[in-house]
């Protein structure tokens, strides 16, 4: 019997052919379980007062030193939506959170036992990665009435490597749909290449080719059940709307590129310094340890 995450001929053909997968019922109940209460108790123990607001539409953050020393923290980001105009919350916190990151996998112990677990080396082995690396981590509230929009993007545009090899997994820890913002797709984008590139330089980061718009036409909804992973090519385009309903949308998302074969661009807003080099290791070796290594797809 194959290990556990080890993708069949028919799904390769899908993600080849797609830019992405869905892989129901990757997680069990209790995995779920876990993540979520550790992070309610992470939530718990945040006082609201180091944290700084998320925007995919407003790129101020990106020249904010916050925002850049999160790859190697556990950071809290707000919703924009979360603040009333006298600057103070309009909800408990647990409600105004966008999303922690991003060196969940590294720092944390429950989302660490997940992102470096046997399944997940097993998917990456089968995708033909020869030493996959975790780069970031982001556990994503999108919360009810207030989940900000993120817009349509490419994962390689912010996790360069020479030749490209980001790979994306969302992991859902409740249920999405349309009404409470799943992430919709361009089935087949990913052949048309990477759009542009952020580059991070001495004055901050900035975008090396405007933003495109994509026909709404075009997008599929992944609507998919808790505990279900979706495998998302660097260069699918994909994004996710605002939730607007009573419903939050909770699920934890995991980047990973390749370091054997693969350059890892110094432009990029994680650099080699805060780059967690201990747990590239740990995933590497798990999957030489499983399963040798198919050709890319």
């Amino acid at each position: 019997m194959p290990p556990a995450g080890s993708l069949t001929a028919d799904q390769l053909s899908f993600f080849d052919t797609n830019g992405y997968l869905v892989l129901e019922s990757f997680s069990s109940a209790d995995e779920v379980r876990a993540m979520r209460d550790r992070m309610a108790e992470l939530v718990a123990g945040f006082d609201g007062v180091d944290s700084s607001v998320f925007s995919t539409k407003d790129q101020r953050q990106v020249k904010d030193d916050f925002f850049f020393k999160s790859a190697e923290n556990i950071s809290f980001f707000s919703e924009e939506k979360a603040f009333g105009d006298d600057g103070c919350l309009k909800q408990p916190k647990e409600l105004s959170i966008n999303k922690v990151g991003h060196a969940l996998h590294e720092l944390d112990p429950v989302f660490r036992k997940f992102s470096f677990s046997d399944s997940i080396s097993s998917l990456f082995s089968s995708l033909g990665y020869k030493r996959p690396a975790v780069i970031q981590s982001m556990y994503i509230f999108k919360q009810p009435g207030i989940g900000g929009e993120v817009v349509p993007h490419q994962d390689n545009t912010f996790l360069y490597t020479e030749p490209p090899s980001c790979t994306g997994l969302w992991l859902a820890l409740e249920d999405a749909t349309v009404n409470n913002g799943c992430l919709w797709a361009i089935p087949g984008s990913h052949k048309n290449g990477l759009k542009r590139r952020m580059i991070r330089d001495e004055n901050g980061t900035h975008f090396d080719r405007p933003s495109l718009s994509y026909d709404l036409k075009e997008y599929v909804p992944l609507e998919v059940k808790s505990g279900a992973l979706i495998v998302i090519h660097g260069d699918l385009i994909h994004q996710s709307f605002e939730n607007l309903s009573p419903a939050s949308r909770h699920a934890l998302s995991l980047h990973v590129v390749d370091t054997e074969g693969c350059e890892w661009s110094k432009e990029n807003w994680v650099t080699e310094e805060n780059c967690p080099g201990t747990a590239l290791c740990i995933l590497a070796k798990q999957v030489e340890r499983t399963v040798t290594p198919a050709s890319n797809s």
